[in-house]
């Protein structure tokens, strides 16, 4: 969420700001409802104070027995009570206005992010592996002969519908590989406190996040006020809000495996075969929490945390930033990775590393102590360390043969109980 002061001292570049993402400008509409809100804060405390002095002589009058200025100044008391109620009231309404106002309001991009309207204003930044050299033609993961025993979409649309996808045998061994072959890299390498959290959570932790209000389409709440998680990010985010942290426990770095659910309510036609996009999937999310000098440094940090993932799975990717029309709500700045797919013979996006600058923190007030001086607000990082199914994916064709067997990344084969690949007809051998 925007700071109101910032906004009032620089208008101007909140809008510049808006424009990059190519946003029309909204200063004069925000200062407008602040203005109201403050004019009716005014008003109520003008009404408060003449109420307080009215009191004051109200005693006085009936103590020199002038009944006339007694009754005078006894409604006056009680038309001021009357005028501060409803001044407060008003606030209250332009005060609750303007933060939903301002929660709606995307957070604004670094300087150093690339201009551009959409994914074609992309900007790539490193590549890494180089896609095999096939002597047939790749097929998609859904439709390599050793996969499909173990990917059933008709028994998942009988049970679901659409999107969603029920594993069997051999690729459930290697989703449930990867899984776990991402936290222990994560926890033993790169030093991320593994964490589970539920899937299940409070509204207020839904905005905390920025997935509430605007994009409340886009994820699935239950009949008795929760909302199921897009991604840990939610959780892991909000385990620090409200708090005010001592500066020595910064940064503060975890990862979870969890569930995640989403609607896709904006995908409409968009990947509809395969596991591509499911509306129940699993990730193992990053989350960090840092002192505002160290988020670009840890945005750095994370970034290629999730890059070794692919580098020791041996799956070629590349790395972009993504430019100001396609960065994220709550992102000032944001690394995708894209994997190599053979099967659509293009990369696609298999991680999102986002800073945040304090956008959440405010929304969440999270912040954090130095030894002098106020609290100041956090910063929050998160990314996907990765996505396990479109890791799975990857993994599966990548590692296809002409056969239809799939050859599994040497990483994985610890998790497998020694086994290196699925067979031609589905076994994991």
């Amino acid at each position: 969420m925007h700071d109101i002061r910032a906004i009032r001292e620089n208008p101007a570049a909140f809008d510049a700001a808006l424009a990059r993402r190519g946003l029309s400008p909204l200063s004069s509409d925000v200062l407008a409802l602040d203005e109201a809100r403050r004019a009716a804060i005014r008003a109520a405390e003008t009404a408060q104070a003449a109420q307080n002095a009215a009191s004051k002589e109200v005693g006085a009058a009936k103590a020199r027995g002038d009944d006339a200025e007694f009754e005078r100044l006894r409604a006056l008391v009680a038309e001021k009570k009357a005028e501060v109620a409803a001044m407060t009231a008003e606030a209250g309404v332009k005060d609750g206005e303007l933060r939903d106002m301002l929660l709606r309001i995307p957070n604004s991009p670094l300087p150093e992010v690339p201009e551009g309207a959409d994914e074609a204003g992309n900007v790539e930044i490193r590549r890494w592996g180089t896609p095999r050299t096939l002597d047939f033609a790749p097929k998609e993961h859904f439709d390599i002969a050793g996969v499909k025993p173990g990917m059933d979409f008709a028994t998942a649309a009988k049970l679901s519908g659409s999107r969603f996808v029920v594993l069997r045998g051999a690729v459930i061994r290697v989703h449930r590989a990867l899984a776990q072959f991402m936290l222990d890299t994560h926890v033993t390498e790169h030093a991320l406190t593994e964490t589970w959290t539920p899937v299940l959570v409070k509204e207020e932790a839904m905005y905390g996040t920025n997935q509430l209000p605007k994009f409340a389409e886009d994820s699935y709440q239950t009949t008795n006020g929760w909302w199921l998680v897009p991604t840990s990010e939610v959780t892991l985010t909000n385990t620090v809000a409200g708090d005010v942290l001592d500066e020595a426990t910064l940064p503060i770095r975890m990862c979870a495996h969890t569930q995640c659910f989403r609607s896709e309510a904006g995908s409409a036609g968009k990947d509809t075969t395969g596991m591509l996009r499911q509306h129940q999937f699993e990730k193992v999310e990053m989350v960090s929490i840092t002192r505002p000098e160290d988020s670009l440094a840890e945005h750095a940090r994370m970034t290629a945390c999730a890059e070794a993932i692919l580098e020791k799975l041996e799956l070629p990717y590349r790395t972009i930033v993504l430019c100001t029309g396609d960065m994220g709500f709550g992102a000032t700045k944001t690394h995708d990775l894209e994997v190599w797919l053979p099967g659509q013979n293009t990369y696609r996006e298999i991680s999102s590393v986002s800073v945040c600058g304090d956008f959440q923190a405010r929304r969440m007030n999270a912040r954090f102590r130095r030894a002098e001086g106020k609290p100041e607000f956090v910063h929050t990082l998160n990314g996907s360390g990765l996505a396990v199914g479109r890791c799975l994916i990857a993994v599966l064709e990548n590692g296809q043969q002409a056969d239809g067997s799939v050859d599994l990344p040497a990483a994985l084969h610890p998790y497998l109980g020694g086994k290196t690949r699925i067979s031609a007809t589905g076994a994991l051998e």
